[in-house]
């Protein structure tokens, strides 16, 4: 039986290792967009990176903004499974649609007054003690003041900013409501300077 000529085995050759090699790349290029899609659903899923742009929440969240702010981490997934407690910073979004951070001071249920301006917060009639590391005296603005009645929270909570003479929050605007909340403020990735979970 005579041979095949050489030149065409190495052809019918460099053919088959291109087809080999072709699948492998088009195998790999199916695997690296199903890893980004699933990373990408999970991180839209489970969490939101935003940039503070506004002093209201100082010294906790700085900036003023896009080019000076921090960069925040918010998760979005306890809420599925727990209700925001009191001293968090959650992120939501208010009746404007824009995205804003506030520290959860008022739960569903209760009432919230003020002693008197720069001093402590009533929650039901009752002193609440702030941690040891939250140290803010709320002024006393718009339905949060000494001579105001309780403010409700009823079914939403009330929210208000670390830098309490320039905040647009629950004193203004009222309670936030469930449907409202993103998730929890978490982690500032940066500056770098920053970096470290939110208080």
């Amino acid at each position: 039986m005579p041979e095949l000529p050489a030149t065409k085995t190495s052809d019918d050759a460099r053919k088959a290792l291109w087809r080999t090699l072709r699948r492998r790349i088009f195998r790999w290029l199916e695997r690296a967009l199903a890893i980004f899609g699933a990373l990408t659903l999970l991180y839209l899923l489970l969490f939101d990176v935003s940039v503070m742009v506004s002093g209201s929440m100082s010294p906790a969240l700085r900036g003023t903004s896009a080019d000076d702010g921090d960069h925040i981490v918010t998760e979005k997934f306890t809420k599925w499974f727990r209700a925001p407690k009191r001293w968090e910073v959650i992120t939501f979004r208010n009746s404007e649609g824009s995205q804003v951070m506030k520290r959860v001071v008022g739960l569903p249920g209760e009432t919230v007054t003020l002693e008197k301006s720069g001093g402590p917060l009533l929650i039901n009639g009752q002193h609440i003690e702030m941690p040891p590391w939250l140290d803010i005296h709320y002024l006393g603005y718009g339905n949060l003041c000494s001579d105001c009645k309780p403010v409700e929270c009823g079914t939403g909570y009330y929210v208000l900013g670390d830098d309490t003479k320039d905040s647009d929050d629950s004193r203004y605007n009222g309670p936030v409501q469930t449907k409202h909340i993103i998730g929890r403020a978490w982690l500032i990735i940066w500056p770098l300077s920053r970096l470290g979970f939110v208080k």
